[in-house]
């Protein structure tokens, strides 16, 4: 396949991709051809694939060509994040401490994609065990974003956004325990759902904190995608897709603050204050609104419980490798976030935290009694430079900067409410804004519905950045 054919594809998202092959224009071989030419192309400036497995992928795809008839999306290209075990690939989860040894299972979420006809071309790049929301782990590689090549792509999700703002794929896996789906489709201008707690078939082992933290889905640029990856990947196999605006007006509020009670960045604001316009021009009342919480308390909690699972890593690392390579081969985040959580999270704060995890649910529901939406900042400021979240800063520096840029996005992993990210704004130096719509447990298709409306009056579609299929096909001369 030519490549200015190859970058023309990869300007169509997964519907459009997947009706070339319906039509019998093209291949699902075809479709994974064009993806891996663009990867080839694209990623050397991006570094957003952490793995490449392009002869697998079109191992697979070359046996859907001969199934009749394939699967409605067959051969539509994605990625799996680096943690996502997909057969054939190593799943590292951005650790040098992980070897190259390849997945052999596949875990129903991947099941569920494989039969619909999705390949994966390799795996995206993430932060050493998603820790932190900026993609720049030791084990490279490090993830630019494709909007400027100096900033943060966030994370952890951050190759799967830059893969997709870019271009190379259609589709790329992402998993949110405090925001590493939101946060990254907000640094990168896409559309960036996570789900309610539990509405996705499972997606790797069991684990108490992560069980109750982390929600999966596919990232894309479209909201019709979203919708089907919502329900492609859903507990229940005959969840219908949405595939429109809703029609009710809904009730809006309006939260600026963080959960420290900070305002945002100027350009945040001025993109919080454009997306309320945006919702009271359509009809929806808006008004603003507060946190049904106490931010401190909630902020604690988040602490207590992230840094027990960074604790928890370095128990694993330990057990498997020994207490010398863990301490050579983990990051230092990872490292220091453990001994800060053995430091001061004793017995009676761990009982705390899940004391106060437990009532937020019912919190939220009551909020919701009166708001169908709230709408905040997907993160305090613009995507910061590269560095400014790098894992091996000093600590304590880097510590205070992490949970002050990610002090929106966590509320709703902790209470297991969905969530999704959506490219209202740019900033004055071309940098996306992304705005966080948020709603009641179970209430995903509000939020797609919602996202439809705003995608059609706000079309960021053709909205694309210099580091992407758009520049042309000699982009990476």
């Amino acid at each position: 396949m030519r490549e200015d054919a190859a970058f023309a594809l990869g300007r169509l998202d997964a519907h459009a991709q997947a009706q070339r092959v319906a039509t019998g224009e093209l291949g699902a071989r075809d479709l994974v051809d064009a993806a891996v030419l663009r990867a080839q192309r694209l990623d050397p400036a991006l570094g957003a694939l952490s793995h490449r497995d392009f002869e697998g992928a079109r191992t697979r795809a070359a046996a859907l060509d001969a199934a009749s008839p394939g699967p409605a999306f067959a051969g539509v290209p994605w990625l799996a994040k680096d943690s996502l075990d997909h057969p054939g690939m190593p799943s590292r989860g951005g650790s040098r401490s992980r070897g190259d040894a390849p997945a052999t299972r596949a875990r129903p979420f991947v099941q569920r994609l494989d039969a619909r006809g999705l390949v994966a071309i390799g795996k995206s790049a993430m932060p050493e065990f998603g820790l932190m929301p900026s993609t720049e782990p030791l084990l490279g590689p490090v993830t630019r974003n494709p909007w400027s090549p100096l900033h943060s792509p966030g994370g952890s999700s951050g190759g799967a956004a830059a893969a997709v703002a870019a271009g190379i794929v259609p589709l790329a896996h992402g998993s949110d325990g405090a925001g590493s789906i939101r946060m990254p489709a907000a640094c990168c201008g896409i559309v960036g759902l996570k789900p309610g707690r539990g509405a996705t078939v499972p997606v790797r082992g069991r684990h108490a904190i992560e069980d109750l933290l982390v929600s999966d889905v596919l990232l894309s640029r479209s909201v019709r995608d979203s919708a089907w990856a919502f329900a492609a990947t859903h507990a229940d196999a005959a969840r219908p897709i949405v595939r429109g605006a809703g029609a009710r007006r809904l009730r809006i509020g309006v939260v600026e603050e963080n959960l420290r009670g900070d305002p945002p960045h100027p350009d945040v604001a001025a993109a919080l204050q454009g997306a309320a316009d945006l919702c009271a021009g359509l009809g929806h009342r808006v008004e603003r609104a507060r946190w049904p919480f106490d931010g401190a308390a909630v902020d604690a909690m988040l602490k207590t419980l992230w840094s027990r699972l960074a604790l928890d890593a370095v128990d694993l690392a330990t057990a498997s490798l020994g207490a010398d390579r863990a301490e050579r081969d983990l990051e230092p985040w990872t490292l220091g976030l453990a001994r800060w959580h053995e430091a001061r999270c004793d017995v009676a704060a761990l009982e705390r935290a899940w004391s106060d995890l437990a009532r937020l649910p019912g919190l939220f529901a009551r909020m919701h009694e009166d708001v169908d939406v709230l709408l905040s900042p997907v993160v305090r400021t613009p995507p910061p430079p590269l560095g400014h979240l790098a894992p091996d800063r000093p600590f304590d520096v880097l510590f205070d900067a992490l949970f002050d840029w990610m002090s929106y996005t966590p509320v709703q992993n902790l209470a297991g409410t969905p969530a999704i990210a959506l490219p209202l704004a740019r900033n004055a130096h071309g940098l996306p804004v992304g705005m966080q719509f948020a709603a009641a447990r179970g209430d995903e298709d509000t939020l797609l519905g919602l996202a439809y409306e705003l995608e059609a009056a706000a079309d960021w579609r053709a909205d694309w950045p210099p580091l992407s299929v758009a520049s042309g096909a000699d982009f990476a001369r």
